[in-house]
């Protein structure tokens, strides 16, 4: 089982960035594919980006085309969400989240190892 930890969520105003962190300890995430998800009050948990273990393949949610970057850095065990032009409807609790596999998924039911999650609120 690997560890994961989410940082970087906070107040922002609409129109700017944030980049969420995730730092991932107890195995090393290099043959982890890895994802964000987010879950807004009241709404179901959705699929932001998802990048697999060597950061090659890759896939978004429609929410975050063209607006987020889902990085990583093996080296240093991290998972990284660049946020630009941030919305309202952005305002969620971000989640981490690692599979030890190759493929790539959008859906949460294939992931199971799970950050507690990051608060990022976005103000109009």
């Amino acid at each position: 089982q690997v560890q994961l930890v989410e940082s970087g969520g906070e107040l922002v105003q609409a129109g700017g960035s944030l980049r969420l962190s995730c730092a991932a300890s107890g195995r090393p995430i290099s043959t982890y594919g890895m994802a964000w998800f987010r879950q807004a009050p009241g709404r179901d948990r959705e699929f932001v980006a998802a990048l697999g273990y060597n950061g090659r393949t890759y896939t978004y949610g429609d929410s975050g085309k063209g607006r987020f970057t889902i990085s990583r850095d093996n080296a240093k065990n991290m998972l990284y969400l660049q946020m630009n032009d941030l919305k309202p409807e952005d305002t969620a609790v971000y989640y981490c989240a690692a599979r030890e596999d190759k493929g790539v998924y959008s859906t949460e039911d294939r992931y199971d190892n799970w950050g507690q999650g990051t608060q990022v609120t976005v103000s109009s």
